[in-house]
């Protein structure tokens, strides 16, 4: 997965959900935590090649299916 089109997709689906508040979201239901601060590194392509883990709790936390931010 491209880190680019990562970022790009995670700030399209999050409209105007905060970076805080998807956090919150993603981090429910145990670890891994996400964090506010790890959710700008995606959204910036600072950090590449996040775990599975990380990903399907963000896209549950945006209520799209994995594969929508895998694209």
């Amino acid at each position: 997965m491209a880190p680019r089109r990562l970022a790009k997709v995670i700030r399209e689906l999050r409209g105007e959900m905060t970076q805080e508040q998807l956090a919150k979201l993603a981090s429910r239901g145990g670890p891994p935590k996400v964090t506010r601060s790890y959710i700008a590194l995606l959204e910036t392509g600072r950090k590449k090649n996040p775990s599975i883990a990380i990903v399907r709790k963000i896209a549950k936390a945006l209520d799209v299916p994995v594969g929508r931010l895998l694209e």
